[in-house]
């Protein structure tokens, strides 16, 4: 008897992932994607845009990384030799990260809302970490939008 219940019980389990994951339409993995591919596009805008202000304000990476890590502690930046020109070239570069982190982040919360909808996206991303026929779908959607990462977030 026990186990009849727990085979009906599995069964409609199985029936219910099978559902939830017919549930997810074409259209909503669709955008899903491109909000995925968007966000992911202007991180790496944003990356770039960085890269650019170190390598042509003449600092080395190297240099820059060591004094970013520091950059709030006024008694390490002395110690590390920082001058004021450094300082305030590492203030601006925090300054323009900031603020593209601000415009990611407000895209990201925009186009999941009310270009994919909440729900729909929540959806999607929890069916994603446990779903290997929708992640496949998922990445076949990134593949149409030329998109290279298929990490799932």
């Amino acid at each position: 008897m026990l186990f009849a219940l727990f085979f009906v019980v599995q069964t409609i389990n199985a029936q219910d992932a099978t559902t939830a994951q017919s549930e997810i339409t074409d259209e909503e993995l669709e955008k899903y994607a491109v909000t995925m591919d968007s966000v992911e596009d202007m991180k790496t805008s944003l990356l770039e845009d960085i890269t650019k202000m170190v390598e042509s304000n003449g600092i080395t990476n190297a240099r820059y990384n060591d004094l970013s890590k520091i950059v709030d502690d006024e008694a390490a930046l002395k110690e590390a030799k920082a001058t004021p020109e450094e300082i305030a070239f590492l203030k601006e570069v925090a300054a323009k990260k900031e603020e593209g982190t601000k415009k990611i982040q407000e895209t990201f919360q925009t186009m999941a809302k009310e270009f994919v909808g909440a729900s729909s996206y929540n959806k999607i991303k929890d069916q994603l970490k446990t779903n290997p026929e929708l992640k496949k779908r998922y990445e076949t959607q990134l593949d149409k939008l030329g998109g290279e990462d298929s990490e799932v977030n």
